[in-house]
């Protein structure tokens, strides 16, 4: 008996040393402190490592296209025919649109509260912002902005495809073409990612190197700020939504316990799709309203994801001293609306729709995504798990209105 305990306790501790091993946040972890002793006790050699951190980047970017396009296309035409879909889906739309932009609004209000890229009076200048700044400023026209960047006229292209594609005589034979497609881009973001060790070694190394170790307060306060930004939106936005309904908030985290440690796991709300779905038929949802309000929340109703961007960009801003008036705010939200659409429900999309809204903002340096790449995995369980949270209250809103609510159950039904 004894020896029977003894075998099950050390096949318990080898496979938890095991999945310790293997999980990409333990190296991440590992990388960040090693950049981290490089930089502080070696600078100069901290500095020569930019350039792994800088070509992680570079590759990521070459994602952003196709996978904004992809993600669109296919949340757009996964819906059928659009006046089929009728009023849910546009009442779906409008929930998503109006819950994204609070999100990204307080995420905005709070960056600017707290300020957690500031670190004294002139700010941290990694890299002289002026060329981007003054340019800007000079001769700005919305036409030339557009036809500028590659990134907002892919997302226009892939709007007009998604619409287009519902009225294709062969949409099923092209969705299942594009999905194919999505899966081979995905699975290589999925690789790339295991690059991210690396990325995160050099941008810390190089920051750490020129910048010494007072860099690190500023990631400090942005991670607390997320976190903290992120669960007040559960607990005071979705809160008052549910309560409104007569709904308390604890009691839908508790009933969805699996999936949000499934998610805090895995680093990506998509890993729970297919439980969460069943869930929220099983506690009262109608089997329409999850069939259509899941699957297309998973790319246009991102609430964690549009926090941490919102207030990534505004951490940047303040990281290079740049200044953003009140007109150039707005159109940091505006430009978020469409670009946060894009982040799939996967582990290193956040961080390319960081890229590719940067990139179309032509205001703030790329290059200081290597800054944010340290600490960025430590905060993808975050909006992952807030993500989650989002759809979920989402669909119970939008089957409340639809007056096609059952009797609330919250007790799960076991697998026989």
């Amino acid at each position: 008996m004894n020896i029977s305990t003894h075998n099950s306790s050390s096949k318990t501790k080898k496979t938890l040393f095991c999945s310790v091993i293997t999980n990409l946040t333990f190296w991440v972890l590992i990388a960040i402190i090693a950049g981290i002793l490089l930089g502080h006790f070696s600078p100069e050699n901290g500095v020569k490592m930019e350039v792994v951190g800088k070509t992680f980047v570079d590759i990521i970017k070459l994602f952003i296209g196709p996978i904004i396009f992809l993600t669109i296309v296919l949340g757009i035409s996964g819906m059928g025919n659009l006046k089929k879909v009728g009023r849910i889906g546009v009442k779906a739309l409008a929930y998503f649109e109006v819950i994204s932009t609070i999100a990204l609004a307080i995420g905005v209000g709070v960056a600017y509260f707290f300020q957690p890229g500031k670190i004294d009076k002139s700010g941290l200048t990694l890299q002289d912002a002026s060329k981007y700044t003054n340019h800007a400023a000079e001769n700005f026209s919305w036409l030339q902005f557009f036809f500028s960047n590659f990134t907002l006229q892919v997302l226009l292209a892939a709007i007009v495809c998604g619409i287009l594609l519902n009225f294709y005589k062969k949409r099923e034979q092209t969705i299942l073409v594009l999905e194919r497609f999505s899966k081979v881009v995905f699975t290589g973001l999925k690789y790339v990612m295991y690059l991210a060790p690396f990325g995160a070694f050099g941008g810390m190394a190089y920051t750490i190197g020129k910048f010494g170790l007072e860099t690190l307060i500023p990631l400090g306060k942005l991670m607390l700020c997320v976190y903290l930004t992120m669960a007040l939106f559960v607990f005071l936005i979705l809160g008052s939504l549910l309560k409104y309904y007569k709904i308390n908030i604890l009691s839908i985290l508790k009933y969805i316990k699996e999936e949000l440690l499934l998610v805090l796991g895995t680093s990506s709300s998509e890993a729970a799709l297919p439980s969460i779905m069943v869930k929220l038929e099983q506690m009262g949802c109608s089997k329409s309203v999850v069939g259509l309000v899941i699957p297309t929340g998973y790319s246009f109703n991102l609430d964690g994801t549009s926090i941490y961007l919102s207030m990534s960009v505004i951490f940047l801003a303040q990281l290079y001293d740049v200044h953003l008036s009140f007109f150039e705010i707005l159109t940091v939200i505006g430009i978020l609306m469409i670009t946060s659409k894009g982040a799939a429900g996967v582990t290193g999309s956040g961080f390319i729709v960081l890229a590719s809204t940067l990139t179309a903002l032509h205001k703030i340096p790329v290059e200081g995504l290597a800054f944010l790449l340290g600490v960025d995995k430590f905060m993808s369980e975050a909006r992952a798990i807030t993500n989650l949270i989002g759809n979920t209250v989402a669909t119970i809103i939008i089957s409340k209105t639809e007056r096609d609510f059952t009797e609330l159950n919250l007790n799960p039904v076991s697998e026989e």
